[in-house]
């Protein structure tokens, strides 16, 4: 984040992108549980849908916004995510008409990912524990994932699905902390401070190291 001292343009939208997540992880839970009508289908397009609109339409409008809002690190993270719901809409639609996306691919791309939220994992520590437990527990999930591809080790679903429930309540947990301060003037629900401190820059005036 950069501070600045213009007026933000929109109002603080981290809540609508965590609200999305967390009704993107719901709609994944059945699957995720292994719950057999969760795979006919018609319900895995409701639950495309519901990825499309709340994983993907939520976090990339609070992306963008959050952007406008000179907030790069929310912004990079709210709209890199919201294309990665778009791509799982995508593959339950296709699941859905009984063709399957390619493992290999769908692989080297979760590495990809789980390299990308490790470094804003420690960002984030720059700003709250919560924040940090929170991405933290994306890791989880996709070193799970990326573990029962290479392993297919079926238990390891477990692990995934736990992660999803996690996600879903920390995601829930900040957007209801944000939008109550918001409404009452103080803040009702702790997130918790930063756990690293940022090195302030030098001063403009400060003379140049020799």
């Amino acid at each position: 984040m950069q501070a600045t001292n213009e007026s933000p343009r929109f109002a603080e939208p981290t809540s609508l992108g965590l609200f999305g997540l967390a009704v993107g992880c719901a709609a994944l839970l059945p699957i995720a549980f292994g719950v057999k009508s969760a795979f006919t289908p018609d319900a895995l397009r409701t639950t495309a849908l519901f990825c499309l609109l709340f994983g993907g339409g939520c976090q990339l409008f609070a992306g963008l916004m959050s952007f406008a809002n000179k907030n790069m690190l929310g912004g990079t993270l709210l709209t890199t995510f919201s294309f990665n719901w778009v791509v799982n809409a995508w593959a339950l639609r296709e699941i859905a008409e009984g063709r399957v996306p390619s493992s290999a691919v769908v692989l080297s791309v979760d590495a990809c990912f789980l390299l990308i939220f490790l470094v804003m994992t420690y960002a984030f520590g720059f700003f709250s524990r919560l924040l940090l437990v929170f991405l933290l527990d994306i890791d989880l999930l996709y070193v799970a994932r990326i573990a029962r591809e290479l392993t297919h080790l079926q238990e390891l679903g477990l692990v995934v699905a736990a992660a999803t429930v996690i996600l879903m309540l920390i995601a829930l947990y900040i957007a209801f902390a944000l939008v109550l301060v918001n409404a009452s003037g103080r803040s009702i629900l702790p997130i918790g401070g930063p756990l690293f401190e940022a090195t302030p820059p030098p001063a403009a005036n400060a003379p140049a190291a020799h």
